[in-house]
């Protein structure tokens, strides 16, 4: 059998598909939406702001909003790729909860459906701050940093679980194998370094699915101070 690459949109039917041998979700997903996917492992990354298998969300505004601190942003427009994204949305949503009254914090919140159309809301004044997961802002600044011009980090969320590379509950342990094996090999095999360093890519592990566990936990805590939504 020959695997072949796709790219999709629509994300949701992509993960559920009883075929898919690997893709890469987001935390979220993986916890609430598809139970039954198996876990392959996660990259670490060498980007600022990871720490080994987590990763975290730079909290981004444009320069002139560069001193404030998250609770100034209270009542102004939020912008988030999408509502299942944790780096974008679930965290946002984790640290605005216990600054907010009776479940509320922004005056809107826009979903741009990627973290660079949220960028770019932002440059464009249709957004005052958002949640950009750091991998994709370093990944913007080395190779497009036009689209970071007049940005700022502001503050950042804390960390948690690095994306997780997933596989249909159909795929069998021995291929399972060979996708943990493959992914082991590219991350330390000398040859691939060059891409690997493009990628931001410094390794590969296996964690138990209970890692992920905590992404969970930020939405409930959130729920806590009464913050269902952004």
């Amino acid at each position: 059998m020959q695997a072949e690459v796709e790219w999709h949109n629509d994300l949701l039917p992509h993960w559920h598909d009883a075929d898919l041998l690997l893709s890469q979700t987001c935390g979220y997903p993986l916890v609430a939406l598809l139970p039954d996917v198996q876990l392959v492992g996660a990259f670490q990354s060498s980007a600022q702001g990871c720490e080994g298998l987590r990763y975290r969300s730079w909290l981004v505004a444009r320069k002139e909003d560069e001193n404030l601190t998250l609770s100034d942003f209270r009542g102004r427009r939020a912008v988030c790729n999408s509502d299942d994204s944790h780096s974008g949305y679930n965290s946002l949503r984790y640290v605005i909860a216990p600054l907010a009254h009776d479940g509320h914090f922004f005056s809107e919140a826009l979903q741009s459906g990627s973290h660079r159309q949220s960028l770019a809301a932002l440059r464009e004044q249709r957004a005052d701050i958002a949640a950009i997961d750091c991998i994709t802002w370093a990944l913007l600044r080395a190779h497009h940093p036009e689209e970071l011009a007049g940005l700022e980090i502001i503050g950042e969320t804390p960390l948690c679980a690095a994306l997780p590379l997933i596989t249909s509950a159909k795929t069998d342990a021995q291929t399972l194998e060979h996708l943990r094996s493959a992914l082991t090999e590219l991350t330390t095999d000398k040859k691939y370094q060059q891409l690997l360093a493009a990628s931001l890519i410094s390794g590969f592990a296996v964690p138990e699915r209970a890692f992920y566990d905590e992404v969970q936990a930020w939405e409930v805590q959130a729920a806590e101070y009464g913050v269902t939504a952004l």
